[in-house]
């Protein structure tokens, strides 16, 4: 079963629509160690200095943006400023992505309040997003033990009520997941990333959550307040459409990372799994001006075999690693200003990619050709 799910999708070459021969799925003949060889000394060095110069730059941004809200709050502003301040709160997530990683400095108690600042401001909570994060990247491709975007099994799709199916497979509702998902996580999975007696975490980590839930509290409330003082109206103009459209960069970026590739990639269990097959299975994207905006989060491959790599090296360290990777590489299409050519990935992947088998260590996704024809005779 296993290699027939293979030989029926079988991916492109290194480049989206080359036709060369090549099995995604077959075992890569190179070792970690040997990608890990060929990337610069230098790329994973930290510069503490250089981390905070970039928190210094998202956050003067992202106070100059209310600050002209404020100052001009007309109709005729607010549609420039929403996807501006949303962009630039999905750049401070991705800085406080780094903070969980330990790639922002040496040094564990800065990144962690740092961290704690950042993704609190935006509200998340940092130490269970940070350790169900952690365990995203230690399972990386594994149908059961992966954290993010992971594949529904065809047991576990079957048993969707008709609301979880339509939110979770039509546009635009998965784009609005992530609040949902820090609440209850992914359909088959338990748990919340509030809750320190969750499974997600171990019993030496639940202060760090209740920390973490506390700082998210506090800026909840202090929202809360200024809806009171100012009024819910402008705060929604202020805050929540900016953080409605930091939610769509967050879950846009994430899901592309792991889908919407132009040939199936695979899925692993049992033995068929490894670490270096799991982050193999991830994809480059290029955002355009978006690049620099949102600290080259989209170059993703080398980031999540090495975390350790601080963003403004993963561009170097990815083109020394492309000798290695070979094929197992997939050169991003390039974007022009900005990404609109990934939308199509994006749509295509919802409508297509819809569950793996419940059996099979290495399987790919499947599609449910009654999903839309029976939303579509619903909708008549």
């Amino acid at each position: 079963m296993v290699q027939a799910q293979t030989l029926q999708h079988f991916g492109n070459g290194a480049r989206e629509g080359d036709q060369t021969y090549f099995d995604p799925g077959a075992p890569p003949p190179f070792k970690i160690a040997d990608i890990r060889a060929a990337i610069p000394k230098h790329c994973w060095e930290k510069s503490t200095l250089r981390s905070l110069s970039y928190v210094l730059r998202d956050v003067s941004m992202v106070t100059a943006l209310a600050a002209a809200a404020i100052a001009f709050n007309s109709w005729f502003f607010w549609p420039l400023y929403w996807p501006a301040q949303g962009t630039m709160f999905w750049a401070l997530f991705v800085l406080g992505h780094d903070c969980g990683h330990g790639s922002f400095s040496n040094s564990s108690k800065l990144n962690s309040f740092v961290g704690h600042i950042l993704h609190s401001l935006i509200l998340v909570p940092y130490n269970g997003w940070r350790i169900s994060h952690r365990t995203h990247h230690q399972n990386h491709g594994h149908v059961e033990n992966d954290e993010s975007w992971v594949p529904l099994t065809e047991k576990v799709y079957k048993n969707l009520d008709n609301m979880t199916r339509m939110l979770r497979y039509s546009f635009p509702f998965p784009i609005f997941a992530y609040p949902f998902y820090l609440w209850n996580r992914s359909p088959g999975k338990e748990g919340s990333h509030f809750n320190p007696y969750s499974n997600l975490f171990s019993s030496g980590e639940r202060k760090g959550v209740v920390t973490s839930t506390l700082c998210w509290g506090i800026v909840l409330s202090l929202l809360l307040y200024l809806s009171l003082t100012i009024g819910p109206i402008f705060m929604l103009k202020l805050y929540g459409v900016p953080y409605l459209i930091f939610v769509m960069w967050l879950d846009f970026v994430t899901y592309l990372h792991h889908h919407g590739y132009t040939h199936k990639l695979p899925w692993y269990r049992g033995q068929e799994w490894s670490y270096l097959r799991g982050g193999l299975t991830t994809v480059d994207r290029d955002y355009g001006w978006i690049n620099n905006v949102h600290h080259d989060i989209g170059t993703h491959v080398i980031h999540h075999l090495f975390p350790q790599i601080p963003h403004y090296h993963l561009v170097e360290a990815t083109k020394s690693a492309k000798s290695v990777l070979g094929k197992y590489y997939r050169e991003p299409q390039k974007s022009g200003p900005l990404p609109f050519h990934l939308l199509k990935y994006l749509l295509q992947s919802i409508s297509q990619d819809h569950f793996v088998s419940d059996t099979g260590d290495i399987v790919y996704y499947q599609t449910d050709p009654k999903l839309h024809q029976d939303s579509w005779t619903k909708s008549k």
